[in-house]
């Protein structure tokens, strides 16, 4: 009783989440290792196993072998799961469970849903998540109905059906995970539909539904279109992904015009350019040889890839919100005004140090990863190194083709970053360092330079 006692003592609301999505990894590598899971017949190896089963459970997409092609439909029905329990959030689905016992929702229970879902308060987060779950099933069907219009007479009644499901929830949460391989030669992606405008907005529209953020969700739900009732984190998050969708198909389209859009109808280019944009922002669908991206337009992918989508959705990366506190507060120091203000609101001091410490704590391990991995394999380009490890820490999926390429030390270093990237950066760090008592005892304030 004492053991299990200290071993409570220990487990904060943040590792629980930590160990919940590690058992989540666990499971789906250990059912991948299955003979009957792959395609062959044959045993995966362990590293191949977990590898995917880190990349489903943290949607993130990259991948060591083709889904479509390695796994058997057991295996990939597993990988489905997983991406959905991922995107939605181990402690969402538990709630789900729950509520089909109709077992009560503890305070604890709320406290882990807060803390997973990155909630404000406590309150009103039961509301939030049975929104999350019901628009989730909502919306996946619609997009798995709308992409059934085009897979059904492409791929026949059942195959065509199972493929609208797979990647309507694939895209929904984040994933970028693809079956097209079986049919369009491995690691295909969504390249064979470039012009197809009923594949692209649907599978864009998914995307973006799903980083918004299921708190925005509940905002609009409550408000309509009453945009000055709509709260401050609603209003930061619409407005960065409108910029950021917008400002990154119109670089897309220039950075590219001559390049991978050259040849291509005004449609396709812009369809093209939309739909990178998209993805970007941690999808992992690719309609374009990303490999074959210029110079410009892989560093700027970089960028999308670290911001990722809004807090409390499907979506990694730092987050919209984080990347706009943070140049508030920038803007407000050049001018030297007192305080951060946005939308003719103040924020709060911890808000801008909590996404310092996002900001800081993500670039640092991002860092550390590239330098390891250029260590471990130096017959790799170190532009291609760094973007597949803001793609891993983001949770985005997309690759210049190197995944395959890695040693077991650098997938083991992706795998890291995945997981990191899941639950996010600030979390994996406390989840060694937090400490549920507060020492009642603060040291001396003594101010440094900086700058």
């Amino acid at each position: 009783m004492n053991i299990w006692r200290k071993i409570q003592d220990k487990l904060t609301y943040v590792r629980i989440i930590a160990v919940g999505y590690l058992m989540v990894i666990v499971a789906g590598t250990l059912l991948l290792l299955l003979p009957f899971a792959t395609a062959k017949g044959k045993s995966t190896d362990f590293l191949t196993a977990l590898f995917t089963a880190t990349t489903s459970t943290c949607v993130t997409g990259l991948v060591v072998v083709d889904t479509g092609t390695h796994w058997s439909l057991f295996g990939q029905l597993v990988i489905l799961l997983m991406i959905q329990v991922g995107g939605l959030g181990f402690m969402t689905m538990g709630m789900l469970l729950a509520m089909m016992l109709k077992r009560k929702i503890t305070l604890k229970t709320r406290g882990l849903l807060q803390e997973s879902m990155n909630g404000m308060q406590v309150g009103g987060i039961v509301r939030v998540v049975r929104l999350a779950l019901s628009g989730t099933a909502v919306i996946e069907l619609c997009g798995a109905v709308l992409l059934a219009i085009r897979f059904i007479p492409i791929f026949g009644l059942g195959r065509g059906i199972y493929y609208s499901i797979f990647h309507s929830v694939s895209a929904f949460c984040n994933a970028g995970i693809d079956l097209m391989g079986r049919h369009y030669g491995e690691y295909a992606s969504f390249v064979p539909f470039e012009g197809d405008i009923l594949i692209n907005v649907v599978i864009m529209a998914l995307i973006i539904i799903g980083g918004i953020g299921f708190f925005v969700w509940a905002d609009i739900k409550e408000k309509k279109l009453q945009i000055k009732k709509y709260a401050l984190y609603t209003k930061i998050a619409l407005f960065m992904t409108a910029v950021l969708l917008l400002g990154g198909a119109v670089l897309f389209f220039l950075f590219e015009n001559n390049n991978l859009l050259q040849g291509m109808s005004l449609k396709d280019k812009i369809l093209g350019a939309a739909f990178s944009s998209v993805t970007a922002r941690t999808a992992g669908f690719n309609t374009i040889d990303t490999a074959g991206l210029t110079s410009a337009s892989k560093l700027f992918n970089i960028v999308l890839m670290f911001i990722g989508g809004s807090p409390g959705s499907t979506a990694g990366g730092i987050k919209t919100v984080t990347m706009l506190v943070l140049l508030a507060y920038v803007w407000s120091n050049l001018r030297g005004s007192k305080g951060v203000n946005i939308f003719k609101r103040r924020l709060d001091d911890d808000d801008i140090r909590k996404a310092s410490n996002v900001m800081v704590i993500s670039l640092l391990l991002a860092i550390v990863a590239a330098v390891l991995i250029c260590f471990m394999q130096p017959e790799l380009d170190a532009p291609d190194v760094l973007f597949e490890i803001f793609s891993a820490i983001g949770t985005v999926g997309m690759s210049t083709g190197i995944t395959r390429q890695l040693s077991i030390g650098s997938r083991i270093v992706i795998i890291l970053l995945m997981y990191c990237g899941r639950i996010g950066s600030m979390s994996f760090a406390l989840s060694f360092t937090e400490r549920k008592k507060v020492a009642p005892v603060q040291l001396p304030v003594e101010k440094i330079m900086i700058g």
